[in-house]
């Protein structure tokens, strides 16, 4: 087989692929990190009585986009507005700024793996995914971001994994509940 710019593209995407999903998909003993805070909210998320649920969402998403510092939340800011106008070469730059100033804050990685999938840079996204996990392994917006990229790339049977550990931090997300029904589906009678 002779081996193109295409082709290698395409196996580097699988390689960066694949390493993501073992990492996900390995890992059972999730460190539940962060705060007490962010602990009692996920419990509020995940129980099935909850009503209230979406208040218990947003305050999860307000929690993870404090970093700490004025200066890195007005980068995130930057980076957010740039991002919903469409000038995503900029918004790559004010997340990666807030990168720079602040590597442990994982919700500037998952902004900039959001920029990256906007921008067809499927390595990159999840290059940036892998971060975001291992900074906050119940983050369910960028586990959803890779199960998107997964079905992007025609992996069925990947996607469905990842949207399955998605569900279980997040029950309650209708999108991600439908992708795996629909996945189910799609990959009945193939063992995962």
């Amino acid at each position: 087989m002779k081996l193109n710019l295409q082709n290698l593209k395409s196996l580097m995407r699988v390689i960066v692929c694949s390493a993501a999903l073992n990492f996900i998909i390995s890992d059972n003993n999730h460190a539940f990190a962060q705060t007490a805070a962010l602990d009692l909210l996920f419990s509020e998320l995940q129980n099935p009585e909850n009503e209230d649920w979406k208040t218990s969402e947003q305050k999860i998403w307000r929690e993870w986009g404090e970093s700490g510092s004025a200066a890195v939340d007005h980068l995130l800011q930057r980076g957010t507005t740039a991002m919903q106008q469409g000038d995503l070469r900029t918004a790559v730059e004010h997340f990666s700024a807030a990168i720079d100033h602040a590597p442990d804050f994982a919700e500037a990685w998952n902004k900039r793996a959001t920029v990256f999938y906007m921008m067809d840079e499927y390595g990159l996204s999840i290059s940036d995914i892998r971060q975001t996990l291992l900074l906050n392994p119940r983050h369910f917006g960028a586990m959803g971001g890779l199960g998107m990229i997964m079905e992007d790339m025609d992996r069925p049977k990947d996607a469905l994994s990842v949207y399955l550990r998605a569900f279980a931090v997040h029950p309650h997300q209708e999108g991600i509940k439908e992708a795996i029904e629909r996945l189910e589906q799609l990959v009945k009678g193939t063992p995962l």
